[in-house]
């Protein structure tokens, strides 16, 4: 009997981050799609950080300057900006997909382009107004 000729196989391997930023061009509603979950995450994992943060809000009138005296640390201050838009974003996008899945006529690819740059604009927006009042324009 003569041998068969293995070919080798194809090899099929998970794509990264890389390839993903660098290779792919997603639509704005796929970029929409993986910073909710990149906020989500952040949320998750920060979630012990907001909870001490409120806790110390709350306690007493000595724990409140504490946390005013903490919060006036200007990586503190980064720090609560970047959860703020974390928030904002997840919270807005949240509502985007809320809206798809309960109306037929929010799922299409013009709809889906329309709702991410909505999405994008007002959290950007709201994230500057934190900001602002955060930093002490207001």
């Amino acid at each position: 009997m003569a041998e068969a000729v293995k070919k080798p196989r194809p090899e099929f391997r998970n794509i990264g981050v890389g390839q993903i930023l660098t290779a792919y061009r997603l639509p704005l509603a796929g970029r929409v799609s993986i910073l909710h979950r990149v906020s989500g995450g952040l949320l998750f994992i920060f979630l012990p950080f907001l909870l001490y943060l409120f806790e110390q809000s709350l306690t007493s009138e000595l724990s409140f300057e504490v946390f005013k005296a903490f919060l006036s640390n200007i990586i503190v201050k980064l720090i609560t900006l970047v959860l703020a838009w974390a928030f904002l974003l997840h919270f807005c996008a949240g509502i985007r997909y809320l809206r798809m899945d309960t109306s037929h006529s929010a799922v299409s690819k013009q709809k889906g382009k329309e709702t991410a740059v909505v999405v994008l604009v007002v959290s950007t927006l709201l994230t500057i107004a934190f900001a602002a009042k955060l930093f002490g324009a207001f």
